[in-house]
């Protein structure tokens, strides 16, 4: 009689700026039931390989979507990463708005309040630093950089 084996590991690494990672892998297979009632280390195998083959996976996928939003800016624009829902924008083309991970509406209320306390123009400081005609077209990370920025004082008005 066959039982199946069901694995599965997750990981998640944090990125700068509250960003994150996450992958994972699931496999399910079948093994001998004789596996658990005669051969107990031959089961421990299975289930290690199985693991081992996951962990792979996952560190794989981690790795490459980790090089992909590190990699060099092009064209002189501002590198876009991956988000939070697992989309990325970059600076080689453009994302559909509903993939692009924009600002929360939160992050825009900030953005305009501080900038508003420190007499910048919002919509002329997100043109210069993202390339970018308003506050609302910044991904989450741009908007979490920027209310960080300004919040430090880091910023100041061309206008």
């Amino acid at each position: 009689m066959a039982l199946t084996l069901s694995v599965g590991l997750q990981k998640k690494v944090g990125l700068p700026d509250y960003g994150s990672l996450c992958a994972s892998c699931h496999v399910e297979f079948e093994i001998d039931r004789s596996l658990i009632d005669n051969d107990l280390e031959g089961f421990h195998e299975k289930a290690a390989g199985a693991f081992a083959a996951c962990r792979q996976a996952v560190n794989d996928q981690l790795v490459q979507q980790s090089a992909y939003s590190s990699s060099p800016p092009s064209n002189g624009k501002p590198n876009r990463t991956y988000h939070h829902n697992g989309h990325a924008r970059h600076s080689g083309g453009e994302v559909p708005k509903q993939n692009a991970g924009t600002a929360t509406q939160s992050q825009i209320r900030a953005i305009f309040a501080i900038a508003r306390r420190q007499r910048v123009n919002p919509s002329s400081l997100v043109r210069e630093k993202f390339g970018v005609d308003r506050p609302e077209d910044l991904s989450i990370r741009e908007a979490s950089t920027l209310i960080d920025e300004l919040k430090r004082g880091l910023v100041e008005s061309r206008d």
